[in-house]
């Protein structure tokens, strides 16, 4: 008799589904923005409010795309285990916590201030449409570095109830940093994609010409988190981060080649979380020492 796997319980599933630990890639950039928009005085209410958009938000975007990837992911062997296709998450499941995940997101958005709340479904839509993009264009990854970049400006929105160009410049900076990184990432999924029939930059130039355009989009990045820097003003300690983040870039780059994808999951997983949590905590070092902020 053949035994039947016990299915973990809903929410722990849920997170596992949404890998809810992957918010620390967008929340380290929100929390800068958030925090120079605060200075001198952190306002920890707010802060906290920011903090639940955000990761409300980006479950809103992971649960959303598990569930409309579900099929072309049975098809691949790197996503074939995903926790939808497995069954270890029911498709119920996975709507309830989205549903849920979207009113604490508009809540929230509601609660920040009516600018927030009147720009939050721009903000779903950015979040959700990456999941589509891959069927009908080859550059998903255009519309995923949209989808990262909501996180600084929503949270300087959030502070401030205006509009920001330096925010901006700063989602710029974190979204081609993630879209570029996944240019990296999609070369896993080339042989896959082009048997399923969805696009992808490695897909339309290959994975050599795909690693090419992550690096000079990389460059884009790092021009932009130095604009930005010049327009908020930051001293020494962002300058020292910002060149920690590009000998990680390089690294990243470096330990990657078109006849060895071995090492993608460190230079995502481990090179990525290092760039996100350093450049945060030089810019908080930054905004401490130089910028006056205090608690």
């Amino acid at each position: 008799m053949t035994a039947v796997a016990e299915r973990p319980p809903p929410v722990r599933a849920f997170l596992r589904l949404v890998m809810i630990e992957h918010s620390i890639f967008a929340l380290p950039f929100a929390y800068l923005a958030a925090l120079t928009a605060m200075a001198p005085s952190i306002r920890w209410g707010t802060l906290g409010l920011i903090t639940v958009a955000m990761v409300a938000g980006r479950t809103v975007a992971m649960a959303a795309n598990r569930i409309i990837d579900r099929h072309i992911d049975a098809q691949n062997p790197r996503t074939a285990g995903r926790e939808l296709v497995t069954g270890a998450v029911s498709l119920r499941t996975a709507w309830v916590g989205l549903v849920l995940s979207l009113v604490i997101f508009l809540a929230s958005a509601a609660a920040l201030n009516w600018l927030c709340l009147a720009l939050s479904p721009l903000a779903v839509i950015a979040l959700v449409i990456y999941s589509y993009a891959k069927r009908f264009t080859n550059y998903p990854q255009a519309f995923l570095a949209l989808a990262q970049a909501v996180a600084p400006v929503g949270a300087w929105i959030g502070v401030t109830g205006e509009w920001s160009w330096p925010a901006a410049l700063l989602g710029v900076a974190v979204g081609t940093w993630i879209g570029g990184f996944d240019c990296i990432y999609a070369c896993q999924d080339y042989e896959a994609d082009k048997r399923i029939g969805v696009g992808s930059v490695p897909v339309r130039w290959g994975i050599a010409g795909s690693l090419r355009i992550s690096s000079a989009v990389h460059v884009v990045t790092m021009a932009f988190f130095v604009w930005y820097g010049v327009v908020v003003n930051y001293g020494w300690l962002w300058w020292v981060g910002l060149a920690l983040t590009g000998a990680v870039l390089v690294y990243e780059h470096a330990i990657v080649r078109a006849d060895d994808l071995s090492r993608v999951n460190r230079a995502f997983f481990t090179a990525n979380g290092v760039i996100g949590i350093a450049l945060f905590a030089f810019g908080l070092a930054d905004l401490v020492v130089n910028g006056g902020l205090r608690p």
